[in-house]
């Protein structure tokens, strides 16, 4: 008795610290969210709203074209992370020159503050004294131009988003390459395996916790990026980089409607949710498929 006494005392800070900054924030935002609350309007005071906030939502063409925008942005960023991140990783399990100075130069854009990464982008894509739209038009007489293309403004958002996170990924995949037991590997050898079925029999299935590991936090990262994109484009041409995240703060401070905002934030979070949890069962249902009876 006394031990677990012991043990709760402990853990009280922990359990502290997630009440205030977690389930006390989500639980005011939950209230708010049936509220009418706009602090400098005529009439300042709070207004039980009911679920007007959530059905204005589902009518609001500017919150669900930041939604389609958010969700492009993260299926083109979390693909192409993983998928450059499992390259990597598998390139710095081999041995070649300075192998340890490439690995850390990798590595540094996740010390960098997104805030800081936003403004460097914008710095490389300033017509006139980035580098990027310089040797574009020199090189190949291409008009880099973000402040007026969509197409060229939304694809910078997603390459900024995968130079600054990709090492995450790799560092992720690699742990679970370094933690692979080589016995499977040496038996599809002898079974005659050629390098395809290795990874997608092999390789691949080991490989699952980690990859979902790191898909669920990139696309949960992804759902809510701010402030890269506030930096490098301010949500513009227009609204097509004007991902859920920048919608919401628009909202939330420039206009302070401050109930509408809070319900916002619950149905992004609900989507995250859902979309990881359709991941997750997806993988599994699809592994029970696979075992034998």
């Amino acid at each position: 008795m006394r031990s677990q006494t012991v043990g709760w005392l402990f853990l009280a800070p922990t359990l502290l610290i997630l009440f205030v900054f977690g389930v006390w924030p989500f639980v005011y935002v939950t209230v708010i969210s049936f509220f009418h609350w706009n602090s400098f309007a005529a009439d300042p005071t709070m207004r039980f709203a009911g679920l007007d906030n959530y059905r204005e939502l589902m009518f609001d063409k500017g919150f669900l074209m930041a939604l389609w925008n958010t969700l492009k942005f993260g299926v083109f960023a979390v693909v192409s992370q993983v998928i450059l991140g499992y390259l990597l990783a598998q390139l710095f399990m081999k041995n070649f020159p300075f192998k340890g100075f490439f690995r850390t130069v990798h590595t540094l854009p996740l010390m960098i503050a997104p805030v800081a990464v936003g403004a460097t982008w914008r710095l490389m894509t300033v017509p006139g004294l980035g580098p990027i739209p310089y040797y574009l038009d020199k090189w190949f007489g291409y008009e880099f131009l973000i402040s007026r293309y969509v197409g060229q403004a939304f694809m910078t958002t997603v390459i900024m988003d995968i130079w600054h996170w990709t090492p995450l990924v790799t560092l992720t995949l690699l742990a679970a390459l370094s933690s692979m037991p080589k016995e499977p590997f040496e038996q599809a050898q002898i079974d005659g395996a050629n390098r395809v079925q290795t990874f997608w029999y092999v390789t691949l299935p080991m490989l699952k916790p980690a990859i979902l590991s790191a898909v669920f936090i990139r696309l949960m990262d992804a759902m809510r990026t701010v402030d890269e994109v506030w930096m490098l484009t301010g949500g513009g041409p227009g609204s097509a980089t004007r991902y859920i995240g920048l919608y919401i703060w628009r909202v939330v401070f420039p206009k302070t409607d401050y109930g509408y905002g809070s319900a916002m934030s619950l149905i992004t979070l609900y989507l995250t949710i859902v979309m990881c949890w359709l991941l997750y069962a997806g993988l599994v249902a699809r592994r029970d498929l696979k075992r034998p009876e």
